[in-house]
């Protein structure tokens, strides 16, 4: 026992002054290691935030930048994050960042021997990850980490190597009473082994599973799942929608992929004229939207070939690169023969499906040899789809009922294909459609599709319960989805819209000149009222349901007769088909019959109706929509009605009425418009005589709202929507195809 004790107490004495003198070597080795670690952690974050933090860059929203930062830094060792997209300042910064790390002073951070700063705060780590892409060849993330944890980690290492010490030296002292040789080389051997590091050291490679670094990996993989989720609805809330935003979304969620859009008509048409060629851009709801989504996405057009000049501006493979000025994308143009176009354009789409759709009381026409042209048609568009696609697993944009049979033939060939169908006119009740012969192959080839969109709810709905009536599929209601072969479709409404803010090509012309020279065009006094009407010639449109309106507003308030015209725009639509020929026959007869009505007597007066049966470009018809008092859209059945959200854009003034038909999609979402039902002529002559006496401050109110639903709910917004559901899907899609290890019962 005595010889223990003059063992023990000068061993333990010994051990203990070792540990204080070794403790400062043993700090700054811990330090270093924690450092290391800590730049791989950085590493880490960097890697984890990059995708999330440029979507958030590019759509320029520094707050919601600013508040990912600060979620960030909620783990006690981050202090402050921070991004420099060059030299000249941080572009944006959570508000712990100290002011003595300036973007023009990073270069001297980060380096070894060179990444401690001192603050007020304690002793921090700044550590310096290049964070670069296309829009930021120079960005630098700064990771900024609270050293205060190394410090007290310092003091419990020594704490606890104190307390080792003395405990190892009671347990050597006794050990060495009994087999003292053995003690001593294996003390001796055990000190040499803690001052070369042994034991102590980790291999870096398995840094990034410690355990220390696993909560912070955890709160990232939650942010960035958050951000894939809530993302949509972020956007649709939050998103200024352009072109660039669109572009933006397309590269983070549809990276390389293979779109192609599908359509009857084409986005520009090269016209003959003598030995010159001319460019035109059809009057085109369907082409005013989705122009600017190709020239966004980029990718391939797909439409029938119906120019003169068409043949004479493709290569070899009938591709043509648009626009002419400036080439974004290529339309792919299909060819028809003479008896191909008049059966499955003019007859089966026109005559029957078009009829069908819109509640216009006009008989639908349906012909045996229509419908085999139509079949014949999709086919021929879908192995020109199948032609197109560079991938296995393209993004396909079908358009509207010329090709309800498509998707299903696109499915037949290309699997693993995403075919997002729209269709841009209404669908009808299960009653309406039944009388269809070739109902079910319709709706079976429309449940091609991954998704099916329309207009409306209610368009969804009469879809749904058609399929539900007429075939045998799963439909599940609370999803809105349908199940038919094994094939899932998605019903969806995605409300169209134009592009916002309009080309400032039609509006350069002030509103004053636009007023002045609508009225010396058609000679008018300068103080005349002028609504404007715009369609093309068609039955559903509800023109002489117009004209009569604007007779029994003269007949009622006679004050007008003189001082009041209406100016309608018709383009020239479908003119071999009888029923729009007799429509152009009564418009015209209609509109000769008021003006004989109501101009007369020795002095001339400017006539009530103004009909202009031809056709305008954009620039004219943005011109007209200035100039004029108000807008009337009487539809008497419509998919939205594009017209009424053009005259919306084209009054930056804040002025002028519209005057919408309930019947549109439109007046769903522009309830300030003043909302008739346009078989009701007694309520419609009510409406224009209200427009036209609208104080101007009721005018300023209700454009205002319309205008910021259109600038908010635009056509890349509609676009992007459908994009957006497209990719979840196909990410969906990946995960299911895995397979999924589950236990076994039991």
């Amino acid at each position: 026992m005595h010889l223990s004790l003059r063992f023990i107490i000068p061993l333990m004495l010994v051990l203990t002054a070792f540990a204080y003198a070794v403790s400062p070597v043993i700090d700054r080795m811990t330090l270093r290691w924690f450092v290391r670690d800590l730049d791989i952690r950085s590493q880490l974050i960097a890697n984890a935030i990059s995708e999330p933090l440029f979507e958030q860059l590019a759509a320029g929203r520094k707050a919601k930048i600013g508040d990912f930062f600060t979620r960030i830094t909620l783990d006690e060792r981050l202090f402050a994050i921070g991004f420099c997209a060059g030299n000249d300042g941080t572009s944006v910064a959570s508000k712990s960042l100290p002011p003595e790390l300036r973007c023009k002073d990073l270069g001297r951070w980060g380096a070894e021997g060179n990444s401690l700063l001192d603050s007020k705060n304690g002793p921090l780590h700044v550590s310096v990850q290049p964070m670069v892409n296309e829009l930021y060849p120079t960005g630098r993330l700064v990771l900024v980490h609270d050293l205060g944890f190394v410090t007290r980690r310092s003091e419990e290492t020594k704490r606890y190597l104190v307390y080792g010490f003395l405990g190892l030296a009671a347990v050597v002292s006794l050990l060495t009473v009994i087999i003292a040789q053995l003690s001593w080389r294996g003390w001796l051997a055990g000190m040499r082994s803690l001052l070369r590091g042994e034991g102590l050291l980790r291999d870096p490679a398995a840094t990034m599973n410690l355990p220390e670094f696993r909560p912070i990996a955890r709160d990232i993989e939650r942010l960035v799942r958050e951000l894939e989720t809530e993302r949509r609805a972020r956007d649709e809330s939050q998103i200024t929608w352009s072109p660039e935003s669109l572009r933006t979304i397309l590269r983070a969620d549809l990276r390389g992929e293979d779109v192609i859009v599908v359509s009857n008509r084409e986005p520009y048409i090269h016209q003959r004229h003598g030995e010159r060629i001319e460019v035109q851009r059809p009057a085109s709801g369907l082409v005013t939207a989705l122009e600017p989504i190709m020239r966004a996405c980029s990718g391939t057009w797909i439409a029938h070939g119906s120019g003169s000049a068409d043949r004479d501006v493709v290569d070899r493979h009938d591709r043509v690169a648009v626009p002419p000025e400036q080439p974004a994308y290529s339309i792919r143009r299909v060819w028809l023969s003479a008896e191909e176009e008049a059966g499955y354009y003019y007859g089966f789409a026109n005559e029957g499906l078009w009829p069908l759709c819109h509640i216009a009381h006009v008989r639908p026409t349906f012909r045996a040899s229509d419908w085999a042209h139509y079949v014949a048609v999709n086919r021929k568009f879908a192995r020109a789809v199948i032609s197109e696609s560079k991938t296995k697993n393209p993004i396909i944009l079908v358009q509207d009922y010329h090709f309800a049979l498509l998707p299903k033939m696109i499915r037949e060939e290309l699997p693993q294909a995403t075919v997002i169908t729209f269709w841009h006119i209404p669908w009808p009740n299960p009653e309406s459609f039944a009388i269809c012969p070739w109902r079910d192959e319709i709706l079976a080839g429309m449940l091609g599709s991954s998704i099916l969109g329309f207009h409306t709810q209610f368009h969804c709905n009469n879809f749904v319960d058609s399929v539900d009536r007429f075939i045998e599929a799963r439909v599940d209601r609370e999803s809105f989805t349908v199940s038919l072969g094994g094939q899932l479709t998605a019903i969806r409404r995605y409300p169209i819209s134009i592009a916002w803010p309009p080309d400032p090509a039609m509006l350069s012309k002030p509103i004053e000149q636009c007023h002045a020279e609508l009225r010396q065009q058609y000679g008018l006094p300068r103080d005349h009222r002028v609504c404007i009407g715009v369609d093309r010639l068609d039955y559903t449109k509800g023109i002489l349901e117009r004209f009569r309106a604007v007779e029994r507003l003269l007949e009622q308030k006679p004050e007008w007769i003189g001082r009041f015209s209406l100016l309608q725009i018709a383009a020239p639509s479908r003119a071999s088909i009888e029923d729009y020929q007799n429509h152009d026959a009564q418009v015209r007869a209609l509109a000769t019959r008021i003006n004989d009505r109501f101009v007369r007597g020795e002095r001339k007066l400017p006539p009530p109706i103004l009909l202009k049966v031809e056709h305008h470009d954009a620039e004219q018809v943005y011109q007209c929509y200035r100039g004029a008092d108000c807008c009337f859209v009487s539809s008497l059945h419509d998919g939205m009605n594009l017209v009424a959200k053009e005259y919306v854009a084209a009054r930056d003034d804040e002025q002028g009425v519209l005057v919408l038909s309930q019947f549109t999609g439109a007046a769903r979402e522009l309830p300030e418009a003043l909302i008739v039902n346009p078989y009701d002529i007694e309520q419609c002559a009510a409406a224009l005589h209200l427009a036209l006496t609208m104080p101007a401050s009721e005018q300023r109110d209700r454009m205002r709202l319309m205008r910021g639903l259109v600038s908010e709910f635009n056509v890349y917004r509609w676009a992007g929507r459908m994009l957006l559901d497209a990719a979840t899907m196909r990410r969906r899609g990946a995960v299911l195809e895995k397979p999924a290890n589950l236990p076994a019962n039991g």
